[in-house]
């Protein structure tokens, strides 16, 4: 029976990673960007007899996986089989091996048998492959994640709530915060389902408020999507799901009697207009356009809760890089289809950063209590949309042939295109370096590889 097994020296005590491994989020977490995986059913954690049920897509496709957790030494190891699922046979062991009090290695060792015998065994270096490429990405993440909490749990773990916990940053924060110790809330439109959602109804005034008291933070960022034309109806829509939410969740917690310390709120770059290629900073003036007037008026909204004392940090979000979502996800399909094309002429500068880093920047700015007011949530390093598709290019190993031109994609899109696709705006974090935060992805092909799962030959997280 084949057996594979992956090792990593991380900085965290045996314990501490075995901890993480038994919290909320811990599984959303090493699932890996280009993998496409669902929770069915969990139950029962990481210890025996805990089980877990998963739907795996592939386009169309669906297949069950149902393993059972067997047999765990506390802070030491834990091991789950499969009972139902795509191998013939899976046995997976997480071992945490003490080096010292405060470090660890970590091994994961997994015997399988592939499907369908020989034919199946023709397939083993394929499958070897992409069990280095899984388990790569998942010690990496988890090395990372371990580093961005040790100080801030240490210190106390937070209790934060968080709307738009669905959406692209919402839902990884909330994994991110989980697994890293944190009483995390989400603000759902629905009737909760568990004790940890609170109901909410921008639309109607309706919130369960006194589920707020008491809070460390409130992590604001629910907004409808702005990725399609324009009509007036959709602005207006667009509108009513920022600033008026907004407004309405900033005069609540005003209202409160213990109300949280910090409210960190949703902006973006949009609001400095396209601008040519000029550097900005928090300190740069707003531009003009439909964008830049919905994000003043975005952040204006947050008054009720800045005019109550509450810290209130306005994230300036630039183009999140995440495989799962637009822009990357609409482009790597015609990579791999040898049709990537750029867009306009290629020289608008895109101001981007790394959905891990824009959720570890969020815990800095929860537990940095200097930081208030705007801050751009963008990489250092922006680049242009012809450094984009070729370094997408690279990643991928795969050609570009084609150039849309500017005229094509506003006559298509309109004024959405015209105020993001093709707006060049060189966008740069200064209050966020100068408060000491360091990237993990600072680079745009670091975050590519990471977000896809294509690392450099001979380079992986293993040491």
């Amino acid at each position: 029976m084949p057996v594979f097994e992956h090792r990593t020296r991380v900085e965290a005590s045996a314990q501490e990673i075995f901890d993480w491994h038994t919290r909320p989020g811990a599984f959303e977490r090493l699932v890996p960007p280009w993998e496409d995986v669902r929770v069915v059913e969990r139950r029962g954690g990481i210890r025996d007899g805990g089980r877990v049920v998963l739907e795996l897509r592939r386009g169309a496709l669906r297949r069950r996986w149902v393993a059972e957790h067997t047999g765990f030494e506390e802070g030491l190891w834990f091991r789950d089989e499969q009972i139902e699922g795509p191998f013939a046979s899976w046995t997976h062991e997480h071992r945490f091996e003490p080096e010292s009090e405060q470090v660890c290695r970590v091994v994961d060792r997994v015997e399988y048998e592939l499907p369908f015998g020989a034919l199946g065994r023709a397939g083993g270096g394929y499958a070897r492959r992409t069990l280095e490429r899984l388990f790569s990405f998942r010690h990496e993440r988890l090395r990372n994640d371990l580093l961005r909490h040790a100080t801030l749990v240490r210190r106390r773990p937070l209790r934060v709530a968080i709307t738009g916990a669905s959406g692209t940053i919402g839902a990884e924060l909330a994994a991110f915060l989980s697994s890293g110790g944190h009483d995390v809330i989400r603000l759902v439109r629905r009737a909760p389902r568990t004790p940890s959602e609170v109901a909410w109804d921008p639309a109607t005034g309706a919130v369960d408020a006194a589920r707020l008291e008491g809070l460390d933070a409130v992590v604001h960022l629910s907004g409808r999507r702005i990725d399609t034309r324009w009509t007036a109806s959709r602005k207006l829509e667009i509108r009513a799901s920022r600033v008026d939410t907004t407004r309405f969740l900033a005069e609540t917690l005003a209202s409160l009697g213990r109300p949280p310390r910090t409210l960190v709120a949703a902006s973006a770059i949009g609001i400095y207009g396209d601008r040519g290629g000029e550097e900005l900073t928090e300190q740069s003036p707003s531009g003009t356009g439909f964008l830049a007037e919905l994000c003043q008026a975005w952040e204006q909204a947050t008054e009720p809760a800045r005019d109550a004392a509450i810290r209130v940090v306005n994230l300036r979000t630039g183009v999140v890089i995440s495989r799962r979502t637009a822009p990357l996800s609409r482009l790597v399909l015609p990579f791999r289809l040898r049709l990537g094309a750029s867009v306009g002429g290629g020289e608008q500068v895109v101001s981007w950063i790394s959905l891990d880093d824009a959720v570890a920047a969020i815990l800095h700015v929860l537990g940095n209590e200097t930081i208030a007011g705007p801050l751009n949530l963008t990489s250092p390093n922006p680049v242009s949309v012809r450094e984009l598709v070729d370094t997408l290019a690279t990643v991928l190993a795969r050609p570009r042939f084609l150039r849309v031109p500017r005229r094509m994609v506003g006559a298509v899109g309109g004024a959405m295109a015209r105020e993001t696709l093709l707006a060049d705006q060189r966008v740069v974090p200064a209050r966020l370096l100068a408060s000491g935060f360091a990237f993990s992805h600072p680079t745009l092909e670091a975050t590519l590889r990471h977000e896809l799962g294509r690392r450099l030959p001979g380079v992986g997280a293993a040491a």
